[in-house]
């Protein structure tokens, strides 16, 4: 049996990375799945690799209409909804003195707003009982250049996971948070240079306790175990999945010697 029979979940940004490799392991696990994305194309191959347990829609989910769109289609396939992750998300530089109020509030837009009405557009059919999963990211806790308003944007999701834990537990739905670092996705490797990725692979041994990337299926296990009942008594809680980044400055190769 597995950990998630009978469930049903959408996953926003669901057709490429920590999202899609999530989706491949809650089908794995015996639940039904629907991804949200806006690119056609990455949906369709999403879909296509997940099988028939797994159904796209195409949706913006910083627009309240296809948001109401993407929840009526949920509503008809599946009724209900056991499992929410709100997954999608931008990352992209905004170095002061050079960012333009559009490129700020497209990300805060993305990355914070929307997550907060697709959870609320998502309570009315969430069983009680459902888990809710948000994601933030390393960058919101340790300070890097010219990443305010995607630092900012993912710090105030774990703020807000905590109120959301808060009004939501008495009908038993918890709410979590998944912290990833340095983590390969398709995502990073677009909103970056070649010259970029090629100076962050030669860093991160350096920064990295575990001298590695991450993966996106580390980060997807992570979701599953919120998502699941082996995690029934965690609430308004946050796990780092970040090779020791955040919390071992000491077990990198800078003060190894």
């Amino acid at each position: 049996m597995g950990k998630l029979d009978g469930k049903f979940a959408l996953i926003t940004g669901g057709n490429s990375g920590i999202g899609r490799a999530t989706a491949h392991l809650f089908i794995d696990e015996g639940a039904k799945v629907a991804i949200a994305g806006r690119n056609e194309e990455t949906l369709r191959r999403a879909a296509d690799s997940l099988g028939p347990a797994a159904f796209a829609i195409r949706a913006d989910v910083t627009d309240a209409g296809e948001r109401e769109r993407m929840f009526s289609e949920v509503k008809q396939r599946f009724g209900a909804l056991d499992i929410l992750f709100a997954n999608a998300g931008l990352s992209a530089p905004t170095p002061l003195g050079r960012t333009e109020v559009a490129a700020f509030e497209k990300q805060v837009q993305l990355n914070f707003i929307s997550v907060f009405f697709t959870v609320q557009g998502a309570v009315p059919l969430l069983r009680d009982g459902a888990a809710i999963v948000l994601i933030s990211s390393l960058t919101s806790k340790i300070g890097i250049p010219a990443t305010s308003a995607y630092a900012g944007s993912k710090a105030a999701v774990r703020a807000m996971a905590r109120c959301m834990a808060a009004e939501l537990s008495p009908r038993g739905i918890r709410v979590n948070v998944v912290t990833p670092g340095y983590t390969r996705t398709p995502l990073w490797e677009r909103t970056r240079t070649p010259q970029q990725i090629a100076s962050v692979n030669e860093l991160l041994p350096k920064i990295v306790p575990l001298e590695r990337w991450g993966e996106a299926e580390e980060v997807a296990r992570a979701v599953l175990f919120l998502a699941s009942s082996d995690s029934s008594y965690i609430q308004g809680e946050e796990i780092v999945i970040d090779g020791g980044t955040s919390n071992l400055p000491g077990g990198t190769r800078a003060f190894r010697g």
